[in-house]
């Protein structure tokens, strides 16, 4: 158990009092302090020597500054891009993802793209501006239906998890590689009625080594792993030649999980049917990659996790670690250095 009237709070984003409402419920003796800042120069010396646990998208103190920090709960579900911060390695601090906050919003948007590619929207709209009816507009434009499809998961986490249980509606066959797949089951965070915790909605679990097996009985795949050295161009070449010519690929994972210059080879050789791609190495994309002009291929600048509703969903989870906090629980999703998540 942690005293809470020593617990000092920092949330260094522009953060109002109504939304940090449920922070207060649960920790109504602790100081929570609101001070938005972009670097960590941008706070006083004498917060960061009180705080506790801090709150925070990208300003990480040097370790030296903040003697009495436990804990730091991160903005996003992917923190590759905070990963040379030593703070993160510090002995006594530990470090939480908001992993599975986002699942409502990124789970619409995977099964959107999805119905998207399969119905062939990307040529229905260029059909659009032609101004007329194809002769051939059935057997152009049947669909790949989402109804008694096999959807392959790359990665069985929390997203994962969301994908599975809106496929249901659809009586699609999820398959899925997890890290350790003889364990079905899932501690993480997921928001009240979303997710799959005991693993019920996946037919069948494949270990990472097995990849290639699952992706070959696919009509869609739906990269949903977070970037580390060990799933770094994950998807390459071989990866995307085991697809069906007929599969579709989308990707909401980080940019460099997927090779994109073998996705480009696939998708233009006729490979693979077409993708959904949300995520790049280099972002924004540049102007002149040939992506942008692929008829079957469908690009948007990293929104699928955007909606009017993050900040009130982040604070959800944080309140729920605050809480497992406060009662000496474990934490909800626990950076691991040894897996880089």
């Amino acid at each position: 158990m942690v005293a809470e009237k020593t617990l000092e709070i920092l949330i260094t984003l522009p953060f109002t009092d109504e939304l940090i409402a449920p922070l207060r419920e649960v920790a109504p003796r602790a100081n929570i302090i609101v001070h938005p800042a972009r670097d960590a120069k941008e706070i006083p010396k004498g917060i960061w020597e009180r705080v506790v646990v801090l709150y925070t998208h990208d300003v990480l103190p040097a370790p030296e500054s903040v003697p009495k920090l436990k804990w730091i709960q991160c903005h996003w579900a992917g923190i590759d891009g905070l990963l040379k911060a030593p703070i993160l390695y510090q002995e006594g601090i530990m470090v939480t993802t908001l992993s599975g906050a986002a699942v409502p919003q990124m789970g619409e948007y995977i099964l959107m793209m999805m119905l998207a590619l399969g119905h062939h929207l990307p040529a229905l709209i260029a059909n659009q501006a032609k101004t007329g009816w194809p002769p051939d507009r059935w057997e152009r434009f049947a669909p790949v239906e989402l109804s008694n499809s096999t959807v392959g998961i790359v990665g069985y986490g929390s997203l994962g998890r969301e994908v599975a249980r809106l496929l249901q509606a659809y009586g699609a066959t999820v398959l899925a590689t997890k890290r350790d797949a003889m364990q079905p089951t899932d501690k993480g965070y997921a928001p009240e009625g979303r997710g799959d915790p005991e693993g019920d909605f996946a037919h069948r679990l494949y270990p990472p080594e097995a990849l290639c097996s699952m992706l070959k009985e696919c009509d869609f795949v739906v990269i949903t792993v977070p970037l580390t050295p060990e799933t770094h161009n994950l998807i390459d070449e071989s990866e995307l030649k085991a697809l069906k010519p007929t599969a579709f690929l989308v990707d909401v994972s980080r940019g460099g999980v997927v090779n994109l210059q073998a996705l480009r080879q696939a998708l233009e050789s006729g490979e693979i049917a077409g993708a959904a791609l949300d995520v790049f190495p280099q972002e924004p994309l540049l102007p002149d990659s040939p992506l942008w002009h692929l008829p079957n291929v469908i690009i948007t600048p990293h929104i699928s996790g955007v909606t009017k509703h993050y900040d009130e969903r982040a604070i959800a989870l944080f309140a729920a670690n605050l809480e497992r906090y406060l009662q000496g629980k474990p934490l909800f999703n626990l950076f691991n250095p040894q897996l880089g998540y």
